[in-house]
């Protein structure tokens, strides 16, 4: 005989108390340095102990949970598998897009998302601005050399002065256009600007007639992953909107898990 729709209700009710139950044991777990034993936790979350206790050993049997020598408890090492499984399938692409898109809005900008890819960075995706004719090539697949970019400089940075040096003996530093920084000095001098203040520039190094500003996106071990850059005519490049570029980098950082230090 099917269960009376009034029994399957309970039965849901129950079911999310029990996980709402998991959680927070879970959390309570999460917020303490060293194990916990079971009185705390079930003083920490307002468990009954006896209750404590049954959720625990299912969460220590599906390994979200480990039991000490002591019958302490700490977080298990299937919590670190998963979080694994969820930092390899984020891309930065699809969290950055809904920002990059708001940031759009605000200027009515190009904005660029590159990634360092050897000597080079890749453009690998881009809003456009449809507003002028002063064709803009950072489209989607391009590429240009790290010390004419603005998010190539980002990278340059982030390796030091030593290894802009062998980076300007491995390639010459080629320019693009009569802007382009083609001497080590300048790249030098270029590099501590970047590092002082957290943003880059293009200024129609790339090409004759286009600026641009960047800023660094990290992930969550603090290394620099990708460069969101604001690509605009010169005509209407206005260096005010380094700020906001900068919080949407930063916004977007804190989406794939990056933790900012005082």
């Amino acid at each position: 005989m099917p269960a009376s729709p009034d029994a399957v209700e309970v039965k849901d009710k129950a079911s999310i108390q029990v996980i709402d139950r998991m959680m927070s044991l879970i959390d309570a777990l999460a917020t303490r340095t060293d194990d916990a034993t079971l009185k705390q936790l079930a003083l920490d979350t307002g468990l009954h102990p006896s209750t404590t206790h049954r959720i625990l050993a299912a969460l220590t049997t599906a390994g979200f949970v480990e039991r000490g020598d002591q019958g302490s408890y700490r977080l298990g090492i299937r919590l670190l598998e998963l979080g694994n499984l969820v930092k390899s399938r984020i891309s930065v692409r699809e969290v950055a897009m809904p920002a990059m898109l708001r940031l759009h809005t605000t200027t009515g900008e190009s904005v660029n998302l590159g990634i360092r890819d050897g000597d080079e960075i890749v453009y690998v995706e881009r809003t456009s601005s449809g507003r002028s004719a002063v064709r803009v090539v950072h489209i989607v697949g391009a590429r240009a050399a790290l010390h004419t970019t603005a998010t190539g400089k980002l990278f340059l940075a982030e390796d030091g002065i030593k290894k802009a040096h062998d980076y300007a003996k491995r390639t010459g530093l080629p320019g693009s256009t009569p802007a382009s920084i083609t001497d080590i000095r300048n790249l030098e001098r270029e590099i501590e600007r970047v590092r002082r203040h957290h943003v880059a520039y293009d200024i129609e190094e790339v090409e004759i007639g286009v600026r641009c500003i960047a800023a660094g996106i990290r992930d969550d071990s603090g290394a620099l992953v990708a460069g969101l850059s604001l690509s605009t005519p010169s005509e209407r490049f206005n260096p005010d909107w380094a700020p906001v570029i900068r919080q949407t980098a930063e916004e977007i950082s804190r989406a794939i898990g990056y933790v900012s230090t005082p």
